[in-house]
C-alpha cells in the first residue's frame, strides 16, 4: 500500500478471473458481430469467416461463466439468480441475458450447418453417421426451398443476435459504471467502452484464428477477406481508443476531487499497463501497422503477417484495457489519499496459470467444432452468387 488506505481496501478482491470474464464475453460478441455483417448486411468478402465467427463466438460463449463460477466461494449459489429472480438487479440480469444468447447462438449455428451435417449423415458409416443423424434432428430435406428458409431464418437470428450481443457486454460496462462510489468506474461511457473494445477483440480474435488454421490447413488465406478484416479492425479501434482517451480527457477537464487521486493512479501506480501495453503496444503501434499492411506496395505475405501481428497486439491491449479498469478501479482507496496493491499469484484460486488455462479451454472446443462442422465447406445459398475475388490469395 502506499498512502492513506481503509484496511478493508487492503486486499484486491476482483482478480485476474473477473478481468478474465469481461474479456471473454467481449470476444463472443466481437466475433458474432462480424458474423452478422455477412449473414445480415451481405458482405461478401467476410464469406470465408462467416461460419468461422459463429463457431468461434459458440465455443468462447460455453466458457463465459466459467471464471465467475471458479471465483465464487459457493459456486452453486450462482443459480439463485435464475430461481429467486430479481428484475432491479444489473448482475442477476446476466443469467437470463446469457442463457437467450447462447440459445440464439446455438440456434444460429444449426441452421447455418445443417446442409452440412445431413451431407456428413448420408456419406459416413457407423457411430459417426449416427451421431450426424442425432445433430440433424430428423431434418434431412435439403431442397431448394429448404434451404431458402434456413437462410431467412439464419438472417433473422443473426438480426436478432445483434441487440443481444450488445446486451452482453454492453451490461458489463453498465455494472462497474452505475458503482458511484468507485470514481474509476463511475461514467456514462464505460458500456460504450466496453462495447466497442468487446467488437475490437472479436475482429482482432478472427483474424488470428483465420490466419492459424489456414496455415494449419496448409490452405492459402482469403486475401481479399483479411483485408477487410483489417480495416474493420482499424475503424473501430480507432472509435475505442478515442473513446478510451476521452473519457480520461474529461475526467482531467472537470478536474474534480478525485482527479489527483485517479491521475497518480495513471502516472505513478500503472502507467506501464495503461500508457505502455493498453494504448502503446495494444493500440497505437497495431494502428500503424494495420494502416502499413495496406500499403499495396508491400508483399500480399508481409501485408497480411502485419495484419496478423496487428490482432495479436490488440488482443493483448483490450486484456490490460480489462486490467486497467477493473484491477485499477480496486486500487483507489475511499480516502483518495492512498493506494492498494496487487500481485497476482501464479498457482492456486485468481492465479495466473488457472486464467491461462480457462483461455485456452475455448479454443480447445474451437478446435472440436472445426472438426466436426468444418466451416471452410462452402455450399453457397439458394441464389446466392459468389463474387470474384477482388485481390489474389495469400499463402501463409
Amino acid at each position: 500500500m502506499v498512502g492513506f488506505v481503509y484496511p478493508n481496501e487492503l486486499e484486491v478482491n476482483w482478480g485476474l478471473l473477473i478481468v478474465l470474464y469481461p474479456y471473454i464475453t467481449g470476444l463472443v460478441a466481437g466475433a458474432f458481430i462480424v458474423s452478422a455483417l455477412y449473414h445480415v448486411f451481405n458482405r461478401q468478402a467476410l464469406k470465408p469467416v462467416g461460419g468461422l465467427a459463429l463457431l468461434t463466438a459458440l465455443s468462447f460463449l460455453l466458457v463465459a461463466p466459467l471464471p465467475l463460477l471458479l471465483h465464487l466461494g459457493q459456486r452453486f449459489r450462482a443459480f439463485n439468480i435464475m430461481w429467486t429472480p430479481n428484475p432491479t438487479s444489473a448482475m442477476a440480469g446476466f443469467g437470463y441475458i446469457y442463457g437467450f444468447y447462447l440459445l440464439l447462438v446455438a440456434l444460429e449455428v444449426w441452421f447455418v450447418f445443417r446442409a452440412d451435417i445431413v451431407r456428413y449423415a448420408e456419406s459416413s458409416r457407423g457411430v459417426v453417421r449416427v451421431f450426424y443423424n442425432i445433430l440433424s434432428l430428423g431434418a434431412k430435406d435439403t431442397s431448394d426451398e429448404t434451404l431458402a428458409l434456413d437462410h431467412r431464418i439464419t438472417r433473422w437470428l443473426a438480426v436478432i443476435g445483434i441487440p443481444a450481443a450488445v446486451l452482453l457486454h454492453g451490461y458489463v460496462g453498465f455494472i462497474f459504471g452505475a458503482i458511484k462510489a468507485n470514481p474509476w468506474w463511475s461514467t456514462a461511457l464505460q458500456p460504450v467502452i466496453f462495447l466497442m473494445s468487446a467488437v475490437v477483440s472479436g475482429i482482432a480474435l478472427l483474424i488470428v484464428v483465420y490466419t492459424v488454421t489456414s496455415w494449419l490447413r496448409r490452405r492459402p488465406v482469403d486475401f481479399s477477406c483479411l483485408m477487410s478484416l483489417n480495416r474493420y479492425l482499424w475503424f473501430f479501434l480507432v472509435v475505442g481508443v478515442g473513446l478510451e482517451i476521452l473519457e480520461v480527457i474529461h475526467k482531467m477537464y472537470e478536474s474534480r476531487e478525485e482527479w489527483e487521486a485517479l491521475n497518480r493512479l495513471l502516472t505513478d501506480v500503472m502507467p506501464v499497463s495503461f500508457f505502455g501495453i493498453q494504448l502503446g503496444l495494444g493500440a497505437a503501434v497495431p494502428l500503424v501497422l494495420l494502416l502499413v499492411g495496406r500499403w499495396s506496395r508491400l508483399s500480399n505475405l508481409w501485408r497480411a503477417s502485419l495484419t496478423f501481428v496487428s490482432g495479436l497486439l490488440v488482443l493483448v491491449g483490450v486484456y490490460a484495457m480489462r486490467f486497467n479498469v477493473i484491477i485499477g478501479g480496486q486500487l483507489v482507496s475511499k480516502t483518495l489519499a492512498g493506494f492498494a496493491s496487487y500481485h497476482a499469484s501464479f498457482f492456486g484460486n485468481e492465479g495466473i496459470l488457472q486464467t491461462v488455462v480457462l483461455l485456452m479451454v475455448p479454443l480447445a472446443i474451437l478446435g472440436v467444432l472445426l472438426r466436426v462442422l468444418p466451416p471452410w465447406v462452402e455450399i453457397p445459398a439458394l441464389g446466392e452468387r459468389i463474387p470474384e475475388a477482388e485481390e489474389e490469395e495469400v499463402a501463409i
